[in-house]
């Protein structure tokens, strides 16, 4: 048997969508039951001066991210998605979450967002 490097990163994308749609998952439960603001739109680990106006969006940003990353998970699972699709889904949701709470972190933290209106 020889060892095919395309097929371990195909197991390693695919077993890393649990841990990643767990913690997704877990901070929208955070943000939108327990109302827990620590960690909404953290810069260099410190929180904006009001986390409540950016929790909202954090938290869709998140719940989105996970109820995907579940939905990439089952559908894989049953074998409803080819190895195209579901990779292209995964990959796009990874990176679109990532851009999402950079820019979402980055602008909770700006002069701008500080302004009263």
């Amino acid at each position: 048997m020889v060892f095919d490097v395309s097929v371990a990163l195909t197991w390693v994308l695919y077993l890393a969508l649990f841990p990643m749609a767990f913690f997704w998952l877990r901070r929208a439960w955070r943000i939108l039951v327990k109302r827990d603001f620590s960690e909404v739109a953290l810069k260099r680990g410190q929180s904006p001066a009001d986390p409540e106006k950016f929790a909202p969006y954090e938290m869709v940003v998140n719940l989105v991210a996970g109820v995907v990353a579940v939905a990439v998970i089952v559908a894989v699972a049953l074998g409803q998605l080819d190895y195209n699709t579901w990779t292209a889904i995964a990959g796009s949701t990874i990176w679109c979450k990532f851009f999402a709470g950079y820019a979402l972190s980055r602008h909770a933290h700006s002069n701008w967002a500080r302004r009263k209106s």
